[in-house]
């Protein structure tokens, strides 16, 4: 036998808003399998948790509602028989019959009255007191009245009418409590079935058009850019979200854009690579007839003609050197330095002498490094990175067609320790801002016409092979080159 606690008011049922919708289409190859099928399995899960938050409170509440209308149609009918003194035996019947009872009994504090009653068991399965049910008790009770199995009767204590003392105490076939509980429980499933299906797609909808598509497009600017990263034209365009989405868009080309310019510059250094490996055997041969041309010359009794040709000569030594050095950039690192102690300010003649500064026209040379300055690096790669920078500096103050403009090239040089510190500084129009962040890799070139962008990047490689470095001087005007080179380790 089950005793209840104090009643619970009554509550209006609220319908869950999410439940499981019919996909309109299958999403490709992943079908139920990727985000659209994920994402509809758990609105089917957290529509079924919903209801059943709403459900549970619902039925205790219909169950209180419905005892409390029994109770109320017996106190009336009771009060009003009671006070009549005569109880027909029809009578009786229709109120047994309306309220559904099997007894009616009406409690007036000094007299018990029974009021009416039919075939009544001897024993009782439930009782329930109105006046001390707890919502904790309702909710156990409806359950155990809906998974009741039997013929069983409850017996019912509660207030008749509003206001009044009396107490009416009603006994009742726990089947016909529980009939109306299912016949409830069918129609919230149904309404809430409806309201969660429409709800549901909505949401479903909704989703997918703010999240899956926009994944799946993603997806999609990926594998076709994934396809042929080299060409720019497959880059993800941003729709200009302003969400989450949107800067993964944002990211996403950024990455691509990046990826596309690294590719073009590996495909630009090796159709160089291969570019200088078809044109190396000729041009070495050209050169080759060049060197005995020039030694034939020597012999010629000129004392200009004797004054140049070994530098002519050296210098086309030199022309053969850096065609394989440009192939070997293509390829692989350069060569381990090869160190001896050198006077700074020849290597700076050389350089001048060779790129025609001695008696240039318009541009002016000054090299103002001592006389006894010693620095400890590889002959041809110090003279190699002078001849880069000096060769840079020349070419941009030649593309100035003002006159009055000062062209000039300064080559300095101290030391300090045992580190040699050497700037090469001209009077030209400067480095871009836009190309200054990108100043020594390869194929970044400046602003001179013609070049391919591997002089800085070269002369960036041969000082780091010397444990040296570059560096671009701000604070000064036109272009000034900033090098370390560090004597080698004892």
């Amino acid at each position: 036998m089950k005793h209840e606690g104090a009643p619970q008011g009554p509550a209006v049922p609220q319908e869950a808003a999410n439940a499981s919708a019919e996909p309109g289409d299958s999403f490709g190859q992943y079908r139920f399998g990727g985000l659209s099928g994920k994402l509809l399995l758990m609105t089917v899960l957290f529509v079924m948790l919903a209801e059943v938050f709403i459900y549970v409170p619902s039925i205790a509440n219909f169950r209180n509602t419905w005892l409390m209308d029994r109770l109320t149609t017996a106190g009336v009918a009771a009060s009003v028989l009671a006070e009549t003194n005569t109880i027909a035996p029809r009578l009786q019947e229709e109120l047994l019959r309306t309220t559904g009872a099997l007894a009616i009994a009406l409690d007036q504090g000094t007299q018990r009255s029974l009021i009416a009653m039919s075939d009544v068991p001897d024993e009782v399965d439930m009782v329930i007191d109105m006046a001390s049910v707890t919502p904790w008790s309702s909710i156990a009770s409806s359950f155990g009245i809906l998974t009741y199995r039997g013929e069983g009767v409850m017996r019912v204590i509660g207030a008749g009418q509003m206001g009044h003392t009396e107490r009416v105490d009603v006994v009742l076939p726990i089947a016909l409590l529980q009939k109306d509980m299912l016949a409830f429980s069918g129609r919230i499933l149904a309404l809430s079935l409806v309201i969660s299906v429409i709800t549901a797609s909505l949401v479903y909808i909704t989703l997918r058009a703010l999240f899956i598509r926009p994944l799946r497009k993603l997806t999609r600017s990926m594998e076709r850019f994934a396809e042929s990263p080299e060409d720019s034209s497959r880059i993800m365009l941003v729709s200009g979200r302003r969400d989450e989405l949107g800067d993964a868009e944002i990211r996403l080309a950024t990455m691509e854009e990046a990826l596309s310019r690294a590719l073009q510059q590996k495909q630009r250094l090796a159709d160089l690579g291969l570019a200088v490996s078809k044109i190396n055997h000729d041009l070495r041969n050209l050169l080759a007839s060049a060197q005995l041309f020039l030694e034939r010359l020597e012999h010629v009794p000129d004392p200009t003609v004797s004054r140049l040709a070994p530098k002519i000569l050296a210098t086309l030594d030199r022309a053969v050197g850096y065609t394989q050095a440009v192939m070997s950039y293509g390829k692989a690192q350069e060569r381990a330095p090869q160190r001896r102690l050198l006077a700074l300010r020849r290597v700076g003649d050389d350089v001048a002498d060779v790129l025609g500064l001695a008696d240039h026209d318009t541009v002016r040379f000054d090299n103002k490094v001592p006389e006894d300055l010693e620095i400890d690096a590889d002959p041809e790669q110090i003279f190699r990175v002078l001849l880069n920078l000096v060769r840079n500096a020349l070419q941009a103050l030649e593309t100035e067609k003002d006159e009055t403009l000062v062209r000039r090239i300064t080559l300095e040089a101290s030391r300090d320790g045992t580190c040699v510190h050497v700037q090469v500084t001209d009077t030209g129009p400067g480095i871009p801002e836009n190309i200054k962040k990108a100043l020594f890799k390869a194929f970044h070139s400046g602003s001179k016409h013609g070049g391919i962008g591997l002089g800085l990047a070269i002369v960036a490689e041969l000082l780091k092979a010397h444990g040296g470095a570059i560096r671009l001087d701000d604070s000064k005007p036109g272009t000034c080159f900033c090098l370390e080179v560090p004597d080698r380790s004892v």
